[in-house]
This record gives structure tokens, C-alpha cells and sequence, in this order.
């Protein structure tokens, strides 16, 4: 049986065309078909549509009543219908990524362009936060994908890690002496601290392993920002808790001194997040896919 929406279909082109044969040959129908179903919708609407004549077919008032609504109507799902496929080919769209300052500027931005590059009609959505914050906002449905410090422990998320990194105590010319010879953490936690603000995933990952080996830190200075650790370390006001990839910069530049460690703290990574529960959007799924294959041709 033919739906109500094909049977809508029809009429819209048996009106147009004001001819049963013309219309069937438009639509790849016999013209007993389309007979059939302009009838069974003047059936079910209980009105006559169409005027018979031998010279073809014309609406009668209400079925041009209807043909305006109709019409109308079916244009509007064929625009939706088009622009679903203007999704999938990626020519129109938005990317909702969440994301902190400093993964985004260290790690991110050379995917960005590639995706740009590639992709130059889609929008971007960029919503900076903590890595709690932007869970948060993943699961409200507000951002499609957070790219985060790990780990995260999350029963809801998929998470893919992306790269290693690695935290490392870094200082300005007046603490070079601390260099010259690997430190023990029960030594380094005396000094004055500059660390991020508590509530980071960055802060609680170094003060878990410092809990671990029964040591409490208590910083002197707390930021939000992983580039004010840097220049407030430069200019000497204290000892920063820094992630090395990022800070390779200062650290080459002789602006800033890696203080070596006896035990260094375990390396962790940075991942892609995203809902189990929610297939990723045609822009996010293609921009995960540019990131993993940029990242294993590394």
C-alpha cells in the first residue's frame, strides 16, 4: 500500500503536470498506478481533487487548496533532505569541540587547520573550560567531542588518548643551581610551589602521585593558566609543576631549567572524549579520524 506522503508526492505532480500519463512518465509509474492513487487519496480525504477532462486533468478548489500546503510542505522535506546530505559530505555544518587554552594552543591548532583546510564551510565551535567543566558540557549535549588531560575515570564516555606527555618541575636563573643534580620529591615539595589551580585534571594527577609517596603539596602561588606558571617561573617567584611538551620553547631557550628528578612522575596523555551513547556528528567523526591519522604518521 502506498504511504500518505507518496500519495502526497503524486498528487503534487499529476497537478503540476495536469496530466495522469505525463505524471506517471515523471515518476516511473504506469498510469493506472497514479489513477489509483490520486483515488485513494480523494478517498481518504473524502473530496474530490482533480476535474477529468479528455484533454487532461485540473484541481478543483479544494484540491488547489491543498496543493498549496502540499507543495509547500514537500519542498520543505526535500530542502531537510538536502541538507542532511550536505552534512554527511561536510559542506555545511559546525564542529563543537571543548577544549582547555593550553591543549588547545600547544596541541591542537596545527588539526585545525588541516581540518579547515579541508573542510573550509564548516563552523567551529571552540568552548574552553576545565576538563571537569567540559564533561560536564559534553554530556548536556552542548559540545560534540572534549579533548582533555587523562586519566578520567567515566563509565559514559568513549575515550581515545592521543599523545603521551610528561610533568616536570621547571625554574628561572635564581634556582639553576637545582639542576646540577637530580632531586628527590620529599626535597622538591619544600621549595615555593607554583602550581595550577586545584581544581585541574593536571594539579590532582601530580598531587595524586606526590599522596602516593606519602608527600602533601602546598603551593605558593595557584593559576589557571599553564603560561602564566611559565613566565611567573621565569621570573624567579618559584618552582612551576609544568607539562614538558608544552614548555619546550622556554626550556630551549634557556628562559627556563628543567629540574631533573631521581623519580620522575609517570607520563600520562591527552585523549579525545566523547558520549557512548550519542554516534559522533559527520564533522566530528571526520576530524577524530584526522587526528588519529596525523598522529600515527608522526
Amino acid at each position: 500500500m502506498i504511504g500518505k506522503l507518496d500519495l502526497y508526492k503524486v498528487f503534487c505532480k499529476v497537478a503540476r503536470c495536469k496530466s495522469f500519463s505525463k505524471a506517471a512518465r515523471d515518476l516511473y509509474m504506469t498510469q493506472p498506478a497514479v489513477s489509483q492513487a490520486i483515488m485513494q487519496l480523494e478517498r481518504e480525504l473524502d473530496t474530490r481533487l482533480f476535474n477529468r477532462t479528455p484533454k487532461g486533468v485540473s484541481l478543483t478548489n479544494e484540491g488547489n487548496l491543498l496543493f498549496e500546503y502540499v507543495y509547500s510542505a514537500i519542498n520543505l522535506i526535500n530542502v531537510g533532505e538536502e541538507k542532511i546530505l550536505e552534512f554527511k559530505n561536510l559542506t555545511t555544518g559546525e564542529l563543537r569541540i571543548g577544549v582547555g587554552d593550553t591543549i588547545a594552543r600547544y596541541f591542537l591548532l596545527p588539526y585545525f587547520e588541516l581540518f579547515h583546510n579541508q573542510y573550509p564551510n564548516i563552523k567551529f565551535k571552540i568552548v574552553n573550560g576545565t576538563t571537569i567543566e567540559l564533561c560536564s558540557l559534553l554530556k548536556s549535549g552542548e559540545v560534540d567531542l572534549v579533548i582533555c588531560n587523562l586519566p578520567l575515570e567515566d563509565s559514559t564516555l568513549f575515550i581515545r588518548s592521543c599523545i603521551d606527555i610528561h610533568d616536570i618541575f621547571v625554574c628561572g636563573k635564581d634556582y639553576k643551581h637545582l639542576v646540577s643534580t637530580p632531586i628527590r620529591v620529599e626535597e622538591l615539595v619544600k621549595l615555593p610551589l607554583i602550581l595550577l589551580e586545584r581544581n585541574s585534571n593536571s594539579r590532582k594527577y601530580v598531587e595524586d602521585y606526590m599522596l602516593s609517596k606519602g608527600l602533601q603539596i602546598s603551593p605558593e602561588i595557584e593559576l589557571g593558566s599553564h603560561d602564566l606558571l611559565l613566565e611567573l617561573a621565569k621570573i624567579n617567584l618559584g618552582i612551576a609543576c609544568v607539562t614538558k611538551e608544552f614548555s619546550q620553547e622556554y626550556i630551549n631557550k634557556g628562559l627556563l631549567y628543567e629540574i631533573p628528578l631521581i623519580e620522575e612522575i609517570p607520563k600520562r596523555s591527552i585523549g579525545v572524549c566523547s558520549l557512548k551513547s550519542v554516534p559522533l556528528s559527520p564533522s566530528s567523526t571526520k576530524f577524530v579520524e584526522i587526528l588519529e591519522r596525523e598522529l600515527k604518521d608522526e
